[in-house]
């Protein structure tokens, strides 16, 4: 029998604290969604409406910037933040400070992101605000993350 683990002085016989818990309970809510695109889309748009003012501004702007460079991409959600899929697999995704305790935003790229380069890339970057500069970069990362 599994050993109860304590998170925040709570026992919980799954092992799992109560922030996974509700992570497993956001992913497969994801899931049904994601299967229709126009209702991933709302979805995306609904996390990043929910988000703190000064990081819902970088993440529409970011959402913006991301669906423009690569509109073949499917936004979604992904583990209750945003994120762009290509033939079902997530590509890029962005994480918000605020629920990860950062004190920035995250712009990430998974493994099926075409960003190799050698032998050794970064696959995220810190984001404190968008400037148009920052706004190019990130546009050139998603074609090439594409293909």
């Amino acid at each position: 029998m599994a050993e109860a683990s304590t998170s925040a002085g709570k026992n919980t016989k799954s092992g799992f604290t109560a922030e996974e818990r509700a992570a497993m309970r956001e992913r497969a809510k994801e899931l049904k969604a994601s299967a229709n695109r126009e209702e991933a889309i709302k979805a995306v748009l609904a996390a990043i409406a929910e988000m703190p003012d000064e990081e819902r501004a970088v993440a529409e702007r970011l959402h913006a910037v991301v669906t423009e460079a690569a509109p073949e991409l499917d936004p979604r959600l992904w583990y209750g933040q945003p994120a762009y899929a290509k033939g079902g697999a997530i590509v890029c995704f962005f994480q918000n400070p605020s629920k990860f305790k950062t004190r920035y935003t995250t712009l990430g790229f998974n493994d099926s992101a075409n960003l190799d380069d050698g032998t050794m890339w970064p696959t995220s970057f810190a984001i404190t605000s968008l400037t148009a500069e920052s706004e190019k970069a990130i546009t050139a990362l998603v074609k090439k993350a594409v293909g």
